[in-house]
């Protein structure tokens, strides 16, 4: 497994954000689907590769009349809503929704999954 990896690996993102790897070709994706034109002027939109998400939408436990949401017994698991996003996936995305990091001198950006416009996948999706 490589350096950058293995650095990666200790990175935990945080609910609906996705950890995103820009594109250095942001013109088209691999399979041909053309990005539109001026985008670059305006930089509203981005794409680039999807490296890691986060667990997905916090979804609330029951509750019990008796007990105050703050005081979680510790048997007790947070549960999440999983995100379309995946590790892998090219995302295009709204940039000003996003925030620029720079992670040992590799450019990324933490984008919340509502701003993802499109995910492209490499396996094919049944039914499309």
């Amino acid at each position: 497994m490589s350096k950058s990896k293995l650095q990666l690996e200790s990175l935990i993102v945080v609910g609906d954000r996705v950890l995103i790897k820009p594109k250095s070709n942001p013109d088209k994706t691999g399979s041909g689907l053309f990005l539109p034109s001026g985008y670059k002027e305006k930089e509203e939109i981005q794409s680039g590769y999807v490296v890691k998400c986060g667990p997905g939408y916090p979804i609330p436990l029951p509750q019990d009349n008796d007990t105050e949401p703050w005081k979680q017994a510790d048997n007790e698991q947070s549960r999440y809503m999983p995100l379309q996003a995946k590790v892998g996936d090219m995302a295009i995305f709204m940039q000003k929704s996003a925030i620029e990091i720079m992670y040992h001198n590799e450019k990324y950006f933490i984008v919340p999954h509502q701003a993802i416009l499109l995910l492209e996948r490499e396996e094919e999706t049944p039914g499309y």
